[in-house]
Order: C-alpha cells, then sequence, then structure tokens
C-alpha cells in the first residue's frame, strides 16, 4: 500500500513538471488574443485616391511582414531565455510571499476579526435590541388612514 501511494506520488510530481508542451498552438488561452496581433493592414494603410505604386506596395508588405518576423525570432532566441528566467524568479517570489505572508496574515486577521465580531455582536444584543424593541412596541400601537377627499 505504502509503494503504492509512493508511487502515485512520484507520478504526481513528475507530471507537474514535466508538462507536455503544445509547439502549434503556444497561446491556449489566448491572452495576447487582441495586443500583439498587428498585421501590415492595421499598421499602414492607403486611403482611396493616395495609392503608391504596386511594386512599392508589395514590397513594403513583404519587408514590414519578413522583418517583423525575424526580429522577434532573433530578440526571442536573445533574450527569451534570460526574460523568462526573471519572469520564473519574480512569480516565484510572489508565490513565497503569498504562501508564507500573505495568507498567514489573512488568516490571523480573520481570527482576531472574528473574536472582535463576537464581542461587537455581544454588545448590539445587549444595548440595541431591547432599545429598538422598545421602539417596535412604542410605534406598533400607531395606525395610519387615508383618506381621498373630492
Amino acid at each position: 500500500m505504502a509503494d503504492q501511494y509512493n508511487t502515485n506520488e512520484e507520478k504526481i510530481l513528475r507530471d507537474s513538471h514535466n508538462k507536455e508542451i503544445d509547439l502549434i498552438n503556444r497561446d491556449p488561452k489566448q491572452i495576447n488574443e487582441d495586443v500583439v496581433k498587428v498585421d501590415f493592414e492595421d499598421v499602414i494603410a492607403e486611403p482611396d485616391g493616395t495609392h503608391s505604386l504596386d511594386g512599392v506596395w508589395k514590397a513594403s508588405y513583404t519587408t514590414f511582414t519578413v522583418s517583423k518576423y525575424w526580429c522577434y525570432r532573433i530578440l526571442s532566441a536573445i533574450f527569451g531565455i534570460p526574460v523568462a528566467l526573471l519572469w520564473g524568479f519574480l512569480f516565484a517570489c510572489i508565490s513565497f510571499c503569498h504562501i508564507w505572508a500573505v495568507m498567514p496574515c489573512i488568516k490571523s486577521y480573520l481570527i482576531e476579526t472574528q473574536c472582535l465580531s463576537r464581542i461587537y455582536s455581544l454588545c448590539i444584543h445587549t444595548f440595541c435590541d431591547p432599545f429598538f424593541e422598545a421602539l417596535g412596541k412604542i410605534f406598533s400601537s400607531i395606525r395610519v388612514a387615508l383618506r381621498k377627499e373630492v
């Protein structure tokens, strides 16, 4: 039984660190759907009546598309791994702070406020409830009648 537990635990640990990477769909949650999708038509457009030569337009399109493609490839090849390392470190620090500082503080606060809420509730029930019950009894005998006179 213990061996089965250990193999399941090892499998879960191995699976969480060796996740399959989809090389086709690299944005499965579509977090960059509307941000960085910039095509030639989104940046350069010629209105009717103001057109350049067809050859210039085609060359501009090709130059824009190829330079954007290769510039991204070169920048990601040079800076991709160091920036990924920095982001990994940053999110590890954020996770560490959240787990070891933020949540214990929140839990401590909730425990303290629970104690204070009991004291507050006791005071309300002791002082305010009788006062408002008395007011309710005083005003319960008032009757209002509306008449429409013509």
